[in-house]
């Protein structure tokens, strides 16, 4: 039997659409016909869709609820199926059980309906499977899932007023650079003063990204598309990138307490389930999402295999090689692995908490100033032609004042010359024979 999404009409000639369970296409057309459903669009479940975190976390707790009740795989699996508030996940669920039905182990299963399940996810999933405590994997990961969920949404709460900041100072760029700037220049045109060097220079930027802006997004986006193929296809390349990560003043102590956290985390719920220190090793390599991580615990995990101490390994291991090497040392000598590895997660992700309770702290104000630099640096180039105008104007003014005065000067001096002329004292008249008469 498989299950086929399908969507149609009722005699009625409303709308349906849901699940149905078949042999084939034809079969699932003639039951759905049976029901008086003409289906206009028949197809098998399974493909590749999305799968939200916040509906994974919900999947995860409530399939783990219904197998600590004892009910099967495909059962509980069923069950979910039929729950109206997963909504499009209905389908990616039957699709999932299709596979299980075949065979398939539930990692693999939820690995080929949807990308978006981590390599996280996965390792402990497998180990799970592994360690024969899916429903105990199931409710960690709903654990950890909803965490991230809430760090998620406060990093949102938090970018609110940074966001309304950014397209407030976008919106004022684009007015200032797209009206009042121009209009300044054609003042300064006119007017014959000199464009101030950071006007002209933002004026050129600003026509550049309205002409080009489209070609400039689409390299960026194809530069990005290509250093993460270049990253996917050269291993080299991507381990030397995550080491440089891990090596970063502040970042790098992030990074770091994250990747202890889910190794310890991980490990833990291994050798509680009772899987090898080998095996353990390797998944919880994985469960870091660091792929260079990944390969170090592989590698490492062979050597556990051929007599290596499990703390040994680890601390060859270099973002892992701090503080976990002697938890591990400490839980091998009293033989309780599982919980001082338990221990050592809860410290870790008390300073992961730490580090984004920090981060967090810093992103707005930093935005902010960001922002606020780049819109005074758009007023300041709209203000400088404004002052070199009225600089110009008021240059003007004060030559033409100053031709008025001398014109007003030389009115008085001649007048002055006439009335001594007049009075009898010569004058004008005698100086400049023949040029002036005044009888």
């Amino acid at each position: 039997m498989k299950t086929f999404t399908y969507r149609g009409y009722d005699r009625a000639g409303r709308l349906r659409k849901g699940l149905i369970e078949a042999l084939g296409v034809k079969d699932a057309r003639e039951t759905l016909a049976a029901r008086g459903i003409l289906a206009e669009r028949l197809q098998a479940s399974g493909r590749r869709a999305g799968f939200r975190a916040a509906t994974r976390a919900m999947v995860y707790r409530e399939l783990g609820a219904l197998l600590r009740a004892g009910l099967p795989l495909v059962r509980a699996l069923d069950i979910l199926i039929d729950s109206p508030e997963l909504g499009g996940a209905r389908a990616l669920l039957a699709g999932v059980r299709d596979r299980i039905r075949e065979g398939v182990p539930l990692v693999t299963a939820l690995a080929e309906g949807a990308p978006s399940v981590t390599a996280f996810e996965q390792a402990v999933l497998e180990a799970g499977e592994r360690s024969a405590t899916v429903d105990v994997m199931l409710e960690r990961l709903a654990d950890f899932i909803e965490e991230q969920e809430r760090v998620v949404a406060r990093i949102r709460q938090a970018l609110i007023y940074p966001s309304i900041v950014v397209v407030a100072g976008i919106c004022v760029a684009v007015v200032m650079l797209g009206v009042l700037a121009p209009r300044a220049r054609a003042l300064l045109a006119d007017s014959g003063a000199a464009m101030p060097a950071l006007t002209a220079g933002m004026i050129r930027t600003g026509a550049f990204l309205a002409r080009w802006g489209w070609a400039v997004l689409a390299a960026v986006a194809a530069a990005v598309w290509g250093a993460q193929t270049a990253l996917r296809r050269r291993v080299g390349t991507r381990d030397a990138l995550e080491r440089r990560l891990f090596a970063l003043p502040w970042l790098g102590r992030g990074l770091t307490a994250l990747a202890n956290f889910r190794f310890a985390r991980t490990l833990a719920i291994l050798t509680g389930g009772g899987v090898s220190p080998v095996d353990g090793m390797a998944l919880a390599g994985r469960a870091t999402g660091s792929a260079w991580i990944a390969r170090c615990a592989a590698a490492e995990s062979r050597a556990v295999q051929g007599g290596a101490a499990l703390a040994e390994a680890v601390s060859r291991i270099e973002p892992l090689a701090v503080t976990l090497p002697g938890w591990i040392r400490i839980g091998e000598a009293t033989g309780d692995l599982a919980r001082l590895l338990e221990r050592a997660a809860a410290r870790y992700e008390a300073a992961w908490e730490r580090f984004l309770a920090r981060g967090l702290a810093l992103l707005e104000p930093v935005l902010i100033l960001l922002i606020g630099g780049f819109v005074l640096l758009v007023t300041v180039s709209v203000l400088l032609p404004v002052f070199s105008l009225t600089r110009a104007i008021g240059a003007e003014r004060w030559k033409q004042g100053i031709r008025g005065a001398a014109g007003d000067e030389g009115g008085r001096g001649v007048a002055g010359a006439v009335r001594a002329d007049r009075s009898g004292g010569g004058g004008v008249c005698k100086q400049f024979p023949g040029r002036v008469s005044l009888r």
